[in-house]
């Protein structure tokens, strides 16, 4: 049977512990996850625990029920709100119909009334998530879904087919209007390896592009298709500096994706472009980005700008098919992955280099390729090659045992320095993005957001690159930082709790003496008796 995690959010401790054992939540199908005394603590449970239901009070510290209740809302519209309110709020409570709550129950709470509400909570849950997983559902919507000769159309565009004179011929025909200015594309792509047993992967497929319908269209004026088992979608945006805010976006639904539907979803971003025609070239680089994810995990979004190293741009020489593999699995840096195209090259050259002369130019031109694409990512190809002086004199008189080992050795090499760079790229943002901690802690404005603007980085990959590098999430980072400052302050000067509050970024005395004693035990004023010395 389906169970919904519920997360419990009461000042008072004892109502609490009353909701959790009083009830049998198993029985009911619901399990309580997690519990918090304020708004705030609650905002950030769910947003790791990601609860079905939330059952709170309305009169809470820092944060009341309502507040909650919509934070939550806006995070996921899917939530289910339960308001335990008290005679005198109940009106007051119930005004707030544009907030959706589903239940409004009583103080002091009834273990019967409280279970008839859950139970119509589980009926609502159930029967959404029925229709999520409803294959009939799912096939009538593959059936219905993009009219043929529009998604004919956009495959033909991403693969470079239209020629641009008949490009506005066709938009009007199928009535496709994306106006621009710039425009990107982005590649959602969904493993067919982790599929729940009830659905078949082409149709989990189908209900993601749904989803990324559903999801995406009142933010994003965007065309949505699917193209090699992967779900496309074409969004205009004024400019690429929305390329941040779609990233995010992005991240958000994989993560999504992942609770409500079981899909592993992974978002590839390529990068914006100006003309609609060249969408082909964002798409490529969706591409790129989305095969990246063995390098930084799936459930989550990828944009090929935040992952390039400063300074330089992916070229994988798309207009030679035989190198190509090699390009990319030099990128992803995968040692098995680097042999095995360098393996197929061998087999090529062998099957079709019937002369010597033959055999000659094709090594030649290999050589010409891993030079070309050293330059393109500006590297200098002679630091590559060994103890070969002259690769173009002497690797067309290798034997083929010979030349594999040389191209694979030079390919592990270029592939060693790229992915230095990014690490080095990496290692700059984590220490600029701690510069910035470090030089305006005392804002109350520094946020995750003002900070990955400052940076140019999308939200999704700071957080995740952040946290692998420093072993913690951002936001406790400067909760940390912050809270090491008001500790010196405390112990080093006569301030008083709410000038030190303000000199560490929080406009609320309250709330920096709440997150002080959770990160040290006791009150700003008691630490500064146990530490001063009289």
């Amino acid at each position: 049977m389906q169970r919904y995690k519920v997360l419990l959010v009461d000042d008072e401790e004892e109502v609490v512990d009353a909701i959790e054992h009083k009830l049998n939540w198993e029985e009911l199908g619901f399990e309580v996850v997690g519990r918090a005394q304020n708004g705030v603590k609650a905002l950030e449970i769910a947003e790791k625990l990601q609860p079905d239901v939330v059952i709170t009070d309305i009169k809470m510290p820092y944060m009341d029920g309502l507040e909650l209740s919509r934070r939550l809302k806006e995070e996921n519209s899917g939530i289910k709100i339960m308001i335990l309110t008290g005679f005198d709020e109940f009106e007051y409570a119930k005004e707030a119909v544009h907030l959706e709550i589903e239940e409004y129950v009583l103080k002091p709470v009834n273990s019967n009334e409280l279970t008839d509400c859950l139970k119509r909570l589980k009926g609502n849950l159930d029967k959404e998530w029925d229709e999520k997983l409803n294959v009939k559902k799912l096939e009538r919507y593959y059936m219905e879904s993009l009219p043929l000769l529009q998604n004919n159309f956009f495959c033909s565009l991403i693969e470079g087919r239209v020629q641009e004179a008949e490009l506005e011929k066709y938009l009007q025909a199928y009535q496709i209007s994306l106006m621009g200015p710039a425009f990107c594309c982005v590649v959602f792509h969904t493993s067919e390896n982790q599929v729940p047993d009830e659905i078949s992967p082409l149709l989990l497929t189908m209900s993601v592009q749904r989803e990324v319908s559903e999801r995406f269209a009142d933010k994003w004026k965007n065309s949505i298709f699917t193209y090699l088992g992967n779900v496309i979608m074409i969004v205009e945006m004024k400019s690429e500096e929305y390329i941040s805010q779609l990233t995010d976006d992005c991240d958000r639904f994989c993560r999504w994706a992942d609770r409500f539907l079981g899909a592993v979803v992974t978002a590839g971003i390529g990068k914006a472009c100006e003309k609609f025609i060249d969408i082909n070239t964002s798409y490529e680089e969706a591409r790129e980005a989305v095969s990246y994810r063995v390098i930084y995990g799936t459930k989550r979004s990828i944009y090929i700008g935040d992952i390039a190293p400063k300074g330089q741009e992916l070229s994988m020489q798309l207009d030679d098919i035989r190198m190509n593999d090699l390009f990319k699995a030099i990128h992803l840096g995968v040692r098995e992955d680097i042999e095995i195209a360098v393996y197929n090259i061998s087999r090529i050259l062998k099957e079709n280099a019937t002369t010597v002369t033959q055999y000659n130019f094709v090594a030649m031109e290999i050589v010409g390729n891993l030079y070309r694409f050293c330059s393109n990512n500006y590297l200098k190809f002679e630091d590559y090659t060994g103890d070969i002086r002259n690769p173009y004199e002497s690797v067309p008189k290798m034997e083929e045992n010979a030349l594999v080992n040389w191209i694979i050795n030079v390919s592990l090499a270029i592939s060693d320095e790229l992915k230095n760079a990014r690490n080095s790229s990496v290692r700059h943002l984590i220490i600029e993005a701690k510069n910035i901690v470090r030089d305006n802690y005392q804002d109350p404005d520094l946020s995750l957001d003002s900070v990955c603007s400052r940076l140019g980085v999308s939200n999704s990959y700071f957080s995740s690159v952040f946290k692998k590098e420093v072993g913690q999430a951002f936001i406790p980072y400067l909760t940390e930082y912050r809270m090491e400052q008001a500790q010196r302050l405390i112990i080093e000067t006569n301030e008083k709790s709410y000038e030190i509050a303000e000199h560490v970024g929080y406009v609320d005395a309250n709330y920096f003496s709440y997150v002080f004693k959770r990160k040290f035990g006791m009150s700003p004023s008691k630490y500064r008796t146990e530490h001063t010395r009289k």
